[in-house]
């Protein structure tokens, strides 16, 4: 079989999973030496090429494809299932065999559509016997084309079987319910056997995050790769000495009782000449520790540490947390019946702590405490229940440890504990380093970070017990050793420390959060303010929750900022009454948080009685009072109440210029939103002027990516496209949504409502496709983060129904529009300008699909509506009357269409122009309807000027 009947010359890819490579590496070895020709990706396949592209080429290649089951072979995220479903689905060849060779390493039983397929078990046998089942499979009845020598246990040019020891081995025992890691474990083999100055790698991380049950499972993994295997113990550095002589009595390169120093020479001068060798120096705590006893680089060495600082000795490799997955498999490979969601609650409350999960699964599986139980333990008496049940291969329970660590802190560096007192308090995110400054913290650490040298190594002491993370500018801080440190300080000291971090926090939050340009900064702050709650902590914090709040607001993270806002009104209104002006501009902030959630009517009746009060209290001009005025008319415009809103927004428009000036941003803000209004009461060419000026005003003043200006930007857009200027809407729809998409990003509701008006433009421009995929994603996106119900999510609903009714697809349409219009009436009202969009969209669609009746029945009750509502010239009060007329057609009404188009059409030509579309729309009709009357003369001379010359 050494001639491969298919292009290429392959005889054999070998596919497997991660964690069963050695016992991949051991069949690629077997097999080439018994004169085959193999591929193997972590051999052949080079460093960044396509893995995809090589695998695709292997399986194209090969004769056989040696398949190595195991429980994580048949994982379906895997490539392996791509490799065994692209070969079984093939037909077998000519000689009736499959190219499939399907070989167990592990017991596990396969898929169903594999069981046809014979197996054979490599495992739990003797190298040998392993040996011969490979061949066995590979060659079937037919011997290797050479002789095969058997490489024995003491070959130093194979691959000892996996599973099996060299001489030398005192590795600690392999944890059973090791899991996860399978990325680090590849990274860890790939950069020892990639030669030069890998073969030293230093795993890193802090306390209990599992560095030496890493080290464990690599040495018992590859363990067959290796003639010594040697686990030394470095906590103590004078001891390492004594355990690198015993390597020497162990493997007789030394009698008992030799020295240990002239065993240690022993060793040195044995490892310098071969290489197959692996050496563990766990937990040590810095490099000047090992320098003495290091090995030469000859065969692979692995430092396990909570210190990073091994330049120049080691290739350091951090170890984080567990991936949420990780976790979820470990606690439930432990805890097998625990729900998948409940598992992922706990992982979530250890913050993905190996140590931690190791004990909260001992203890649950030795009590039998519900995850709830344990969760309402571990955040009052984090200390007790961390302090208990040392899992296996952990030298200390976690909460011991850290004790440990904080007592040697409390005689040696006091300006260390007090940083990690500090700490404590905040959010377990990074912390920039430059928020310690002697202005910001308390002595001893203030005059520790005076001395940045001086500050540099406290942070490395930290860092070398575990108790940090350090990087280049931040530190953090795991959320369990920060309960810990809480709950091992005395209440008065919790008070004076959590004072400290508030003040620091404070410190950073005197940026303007509705500038973009600061949301970077910002993003560091907000974890930290979140978790010191100030709306629950002093008066003095209020103004970093005033900040906090319209960075909120202005990121659209209303669902964030809810909590927060309510929790600040509450205080504040016990505290000091609901005239105050703390207390009014806390409701402000409150209201302008629910109008983000699409709750008006909440925030209607918020900005009502802090209008009256302010009115009251500061008078009808005051800057506080033209604010809620302003946001009062937001809600009444959200409400459908657009008469109302324009009022007030001309009243504050009129204050503003005349207080602030015609250029201040709020002023612009109020001729904003009355441009609004009056597009909504179908006032377009004003709204238009008032637009283009305030557009131009805040192009010059703000900039032309401020979010302002692009607020601007998008209603001017929206007005064009209602006059007919549709190309040119589109254009700086286009513009404003690409200044979104860069400055706001993809999910802001900003963002968001750019890409509704240009797929609304799209599909007044006839390009219905284009702004149904930019309908269906915008919706898509709404409902991810504002919910089903919000108003902005059913306008995006709306929009692609209609897209959709364009595209013939009338049934799939029918469906979103009753169900957008069945929301709207819950949420809005019968009454709402938006309801009654949806119930003109539905009519449309049902007259499409032939169901007339129902089509005239609900168009007779929007016209109805829209009359009382928005007065008989409103465009969409037109609208309605377009498409009753159409209705009454259908239904063979012709005389009765033909009135109502001729008032729809007199009523367009006066207030949109001749040549307007939807005034063509109109003449269109009416001409169809005198046809149909026998009026063909009039209905000829109608349809020519329609058409046009």
């Amino acid at each position: 079989m050494t001639g491969s009947g298919r292009p290429g010359g392959l005889d054999v890819f070998v596919s497997y999973a991660g964690p069963q490579r050695p016992w991949a590496e051991w069949v690629a070895d077997q097999l080439r030496k018994a004169g085959l020709t193999v591929e193997l990706d972590v051999w052949d396949w080079a460093t960044g090429s396509n893995a995809v592209l090589n695998m695709n080429t292997a399986l194209a290649r090969a004769d056989r494809v040696v398949a190595l089951y195991s429980a994580a072979y048949f994982e379906p995220s895997r490539f392996t299932t791509d490799e065994w479903t692209a070969v079984i689905a093939e037909r077998p060849g000519a000689d009736g065999r499959r190219r499939l060779v399907p070989l167990r390493v592990e017991p596990v039983q396969p898929p169903p559509i594999l069981a046809p397929l014979v197996y054979r078990d490599l495992f739990d046998l003797g190298e040998e016997p392993a040996r011969q089942a490979l061949l066995s499979a590979v060659f079937g009845s037919r011997s290797p084309d050479r002789d095969v020598s058997f490489p024995g246990a003491t070959a130093v040019d194979g691959v000892r079987l996996p599973g099996s020891r060299p001489g030398p081995f005192n590795v600690p025992r392999r944890l059973m319910g090791f899991t996860g890691r399978t990325a680090l474990l590849a990274r860890l083999r790939e950069q020892l056997t990639a030669g030069g100055r890998t073969v030293v790698q230093a795993l890193y991380g802090i306390g209990g995050v599992g560095k030496t049950q890493l080290a464990i499972e690599y040495a018992h993994l590859f363990a067959g790769d290796y003639e010594l295997v040697w686990w030394i113990d470095s906590e103590k550095p004078e001891l390492i000495g004594e355990q690198i002589a015993a390597l020497a009595v162990e493997a007789g390169w030394a009698e008992p009782g030799t020295a240990d120093a002239k065993g240690v020479r022993a060793v040195q001068a044995k490892l310098r000449h071969t290489s197959r060798w692996l050496l563990v120096f766990d937990n040590a705590e810095s490099a000047e520790d090992l320098e003495p006893w290091l090995p030469p680089q000859t065969g692979h060495t692995v430092i396990t540490s909570r210190n990073a600082a091994f330049l120049g000795v080691a290739v350091p490799v951090g170890i984080d947390v567990f991936t949420r997955a990780e976790s979820v498999d470990m606690v439930r490979q432990n805890l097998p019946t625990l729900p998948e969601h409940e598992a992922d609650r706990l992982a979530a409350a250890l913050g993905d702590l190996p140590l931690a999960l190791a004990q909260a699964v001992g203890f649950m599986d030795e009590t039998r405490m519900p995850v709830t139980e344990y969760l309402v333990e571990l955040s009052g008496h984090a200390h007790d229940v961390l302090g208990q049940n040392r899992p296996l291969g952990y030298p200390a329970p976690l909460a011991a440890a850290i004790e440990i660590s904080a007592s040697r802190l409390a005689e040696e560096d006091p300006a260390a504990l007090a940083l990690l007192h500090l700490c404590a308090h905040l959010a377990p995110d990074p912390v920039p380093l430059a928020w310690f400054t002697p202005t910001t913290v308390d002595d001893p650490l203030a005059t520790v970070v005076a001395a940045p040298r001086a500050f540099r190594h406290t942070l490395s002491r930290l860092a070398r017990l575990g108790l940090l993370r350090l990087a280049e500018t931040t530190i953090q801080m795991h959320r369990l050793t920060q309960a810990v440190l809480r709950e091992l300080s005395t209440p008065e000291h919790n008070t004076a420390t959590r004072r400290q971090a508030e003040d620091l926090v404070a410190n950073q939050t005197d940026v303007d959060g509705t500038d973009p340009s600061t949301w970077p900064r910002w993003a560091e702050i907000l974890p930290h303010v979140l978790a010191l709650n100030p709306a629950d902590g002093t008066q003095s914090l209020q103004h970093v929750v005033n900040s906090t709040l319209w960075y909120l607001i202005s990121r659209g993270e209303y669902r964030i900022a809810l909590p927060l806002a309510e929790t600040q009104h509450q205080r504040l209104l016990a505290d000091l009454g609901p005239d105050d002006a703390d207390t009014l501009l806390a409701i402000a902030n409150l209201s302008a948080v629910l109008t983000g959630l699409g709750e008006h009517e909440r925030a209607r009746e918020l900005d009502e009685d802090t209008l009256a009060r302010r009115r009251r209290i500061l008078g009808d001009d005051h800057p506080d009072t033209l604010n809620s005025a302003h946001y009062l008319a937001v809600d009444l415009a959200e409400l459908g109440e657009h008469e109302r809103a324009r009022e007030l927004d001309e009243d504050t428009l009129a204050r503003r210029r005349r207080i602030l000036g015609d250029d201040h941003p709020r002023t612009l803000r109020s001729a904003n939103n009355l441009a609004a209004n009056l597009a909504e009461l179908g006032e377009h060419e004003r709204a238009r002027e008032l637009d283009e000026d305030t557009l131009a005003r805040r192009r010059r003043i703000l900039g032309d990516d401020h979010p302002d200006t692009l607020s601007s930007a998008h209603n001017l857009a929206a007005n064009l496209a209602t006059l007919g200027e549709y190309e040119r809407a589109r254009e700086l729809n286009e513009d404003t949504l690409a200044r979104h998409r860069r400055i706001l990003g993809d999910d802001h509701p900003d963002t968001l409502s750019s890409a509704h008006n240009l797929a609304a433009n799209l599909a007044t421009l006839g390009e219905y496709e284009r702004a149904r995929e930019l309908d269906e994603d915008t919706l898509a996106r709404r409902r991810r983060i504002l919910g089903d119900d919000h108003p902005d999510t059913l306008n995006s609903a709306h929009n692609l129904a209609a897209n959709l009714s364009e595209l013939g697809e009338h049934e799939r349409a029918r469906e979103l529009d009753e169900d957008t219009l069945a929301r709207r009436r819950r949420i809005l009202g019968d009454d709402h300008p938006d309801t009654l969009n949806s119930a003109h969209n539905l009519a449309a669609n049902l007259s499409e699909l032939g169901e007339h009746e129902r089509a005239r029945e609900l168009d007779e009750d929007t016209l109805a509506r829209r009359r009382r509502i928005l007065g008989d010239d409103h465009p969409d009060t037109l609208n309605s009357a377009h498409y009753l007329a159409v209705d009454l057609s259908e239904l063979g009404e012709h005389e009765r269409a033909r009135e109502l188009d001729e008032d729809t059409l007199a009523r367009r030509r006066r207030i949109l122009g001749d040549d307007h579309p939807r005034t063509l729309r109109s003449a269109n009709n009416l001409a169809a309807n005198l046809a149909e009357l026998g009026e063909h003369e009039r209905a000829r001379q109608l349809g020519k000027d329609t058409l046009g010359p």
